[in-house]
């Protein structure tokens, strides 16, 4: 594989690289960089996940020495499953498993689990040095990488080491390159300008794109919000689960979810259908098959997404067929998934003992 077909494996399906020549040097002298993504272990596994999934496999195939971090303690700080630590590991344990039932050989990934990190002390006293070389505003304005407002470390000071950790994370495992997705972004720059303050590296940063949730965006997009803030607020989540689609439903859950899921008529920009479409189904070579009454054309056999934008953007397409076709292609898509989860003893174990715990946030 050349270093273009390299680079545009890495980047395809990506919103954004920080930066493209740094990431084009990097693959030029270095034969295996290291990357990792971050997860809180915080419940069930939404549709979402997949777009990050998808890029594991992609870097694994580039050459890439691929690390997950299951970020258990910062779980803990952002006081998911209800800061039971037991059911955070039952969590990281699932996702794990997830990633095997979507087809990702899991055996060249290298697992971190957040406590590895935090018994060391020497990760402490990155974590220090960075917090010295950095305002307490700063770090605040980073807390949305956590679902958080600025205020709430008001109440909870662990909140402030957040972002910190997120940093020090990467300095720690030396990576050259930090994926997730846009509501990372704050996380991310922070460690940039921290490793360049410090004489430390750099990690480039690459950015993938977040499902809004069924339910739509709730508000208007401002001039006062950041537009990464904005997609993480709007983004799906598992705490609401009627808003999103989890990777065990069944057809019948998803037709209903989608069916009730908002998609105003010729709307392309955050509409959660149309999302699906593009970020999940058409994330590989896919044709999407619309069933359509005669009198408006009948079938349509859609081979892009660009042609589906297109055609849904003039009004071609109606919002209830978008749905049906889209709700029908989910659903055989998650097929491997739930047949694995079904046949494999551990992973309904754990899929069981998280639905009868309350995930939060």
């Amino acid at each position: 594989m050349n270093l273009d077909e390299k680079y545009d494996l890495i980047t395809r399906g990506t919103v954004e690289v920080v930066t493209a020549s740094e990431l084009r040097t990097l693959l030029e002298n270095v034969d295996k960089p290291k990357a990792y993504i971050g997860f809180e272990p915080s419940g069930l596994v939404h549709v979402g996940w997949l777009i990050w999934m998808n890029k594991v496999r992609d870097f694994i195939e580039a050459g890439v020495d691929m690390y997950v971090l299951e970020a258990t303690w910062h779980a803990y700080i952002n006081d998911k499953l209800g800061g039971n630590m037991d059911l955070i590991k039952t969590a990281a344990k699932f996702v794990k498993k997830v990633m095997e039932a979507y087809g990702i050989d899991v055996s060249p990934i290298k697992f971190v689990d957040a406590e590895d990190l935090v018994s060391d002390k020497k990760y402490w006293e990155l974590v220090i040095k960075s917090a010295k070389n950095v305002s307490l505003a700063r770090v605040k304005r980073a807390l949305t990488i956590m679902g958080r407002r600025a205020g709430e470390a008001e109440s909870d000071a662990s909140k402030i080491i957040y972002p910190l950790m997120q940093v020090v994370d990467i300095i720690y495992l030396d990576l050259d390159i930090a994926l997730g997705g846009t509501d990372q972004r704050k996380a991310h720059m922070l460690q940039r300008d921290l490793a360049e303050k410090m004489g430390l590296k750099k990690a480039i940063a690459i950015h993938t794109p977040l499902l809004v949730s069924l339910s739509g965006p709730e508000r208007k997009m401002s001039e006062e919000v950041e537009i990464d803030d904005y997609l993480s607020e709007v983004k799906m989540s598992k705490s609401k689960p009627e808003t999103a689609i989890f990777v065990h439903d069944s057809p019948e859950e998803i037709e209903l979810k989608i069916a009730r899921a908002y998609c105003p008529p010729r709307e392309v920009e955050l509409n959660p259908v149309i999302q699906l479409a593009k970020y999940i189904l058409f994330s590989r070579k896919f044709t999407l098959h619309v069933e359509r009454p005669m009198k408006y054309g009948g079938d349509l056999e859609v081979n892009s997404f660009s042609e589906l934008e297109k055609m849904y953007g003039e009004g071609a397409i109606h919002p209830q067929d978008l749905k049906k076709s889209v709700a029908k292609a989910l659903a055989e898509y998650l097929k491997p998934i739930r047949a694995f989860i079904e046949s494999d003893q551990e992973t309904r174990y754990l899929l069981r003992k998280l639905s009868q715990a309350k995930i939060t946030r």
